[in-house]
């Protein structure tokens, strides 16, 4: 596979689709909007991706927390915070490699020490099988990782600066954020920081109305797949097989067809 956000799977994933983009998308865009629309659907999207990562705050709970000021202790809310402050920023400024560096010293205020946050990581990692304990995917030596960090970002300002049908804007969002989480750059916030990468991805291409997409919540609902399907392409870094990453992409389309 010559390109990491790979457009060599894009017919058999189109040919699979079981939405029509276009139109989903613009149910979206006819959403009525109030001036509280942005923190609501925002804090449901921050909620179900902390969530993923097991945080323990209800959806309901936090949106009351955001919407209604209803106090909850810190420990339940400042992680979800970190986040919704990462949305914010994303929301405000263009998606370069720069501003998701200082998105990732929001998302980690809680996460990591301070030397971490917005900085690479510097040795191997190794990732844990959601609820089993086994070793689900063994870390790339450094370099390949610094290389191809690197070829990721080459990639994603390409894809910035061309101009993608609807189709095309969904398939390398989810391959944004599948490449992503694969590559693991920082220490801790990985995985928050994908969902909210193929978010600001949608947003770039598709306008604000993109914010208004639940893909955070499709996959929390859908958590045992989302899982799954991520670890469909293999064990080691090096051996990934994204031929089998179509049932992960078609996921993100899925989240257009539920209601927000």
């Amino acid at each position: 596979m010559d390109r990491l956000v790979a457009p060599e799977y894009f017919s058999t994933w189109k040919s699979l689709l079981e939405v029509d983009l276009g139109a989903a998308f613009a149910e979206i865009k006819k959403i009525t909007l109030s001036r509280y629309s942005f923190t609501h659907f925002t804090s449901v999207s921050v909620i179900s991706s902390s969530k993923i990562e097991a945080e323990q705050m209800e959806v309901e709970h936090y949106v009351m927390y955001k919407m209604l000021d209803v106090e909850y202790p810190s420990a339940l809310t400042e992680k979800p915070d970190d986040l919704y402050e990462a949305y914010l920023f994303a929301k405000n400024n263009r998606l370069t490699k720069a501003n998701s560096h200082k998105a990732h010293r929001l998302v980690t205020a809680h996460l990591s020490a301070e030397l971490e946050r917005g900085g690479l990581r510097n040795a191997g990692r190794v990732l844990m099988k959601y609820k089993a304990g086994e070793t689900q995917c063994e870390t790339e030596d450094q370099l390949v990782a610094d290389m191809d960090y690197e070829k990721f970002w080459n990639e994603l300002d390409g894809l910035l600066s061309r101009e993608l049908t609807v189709d095309e804007t969904f398939y390398y969002a989810a391959f944004i954020h599948l490449v992503f989480v694969n590559i693991h750059p920082f220490v801790d916030g990985n995985c928050r920081m994908a969902r909210l990468l193929e978010k600001w991805f949608l947003k770039e291409k598709l306008g604000e109305r993109a914010w208004y997409i639940p893909s955070e919540k499709y996959y929390y609902k859908h958590i045992d797949s989302y899982y799954r399907n991520l670890s469909k392409l293999g064990i080691f870094y090096e051996k990934l097989d994204y031929a089998r990453s179509i049932p992960f992409l078609l996921m993100l389309p899925q989240a257009l067809i539920v209601k927000p």
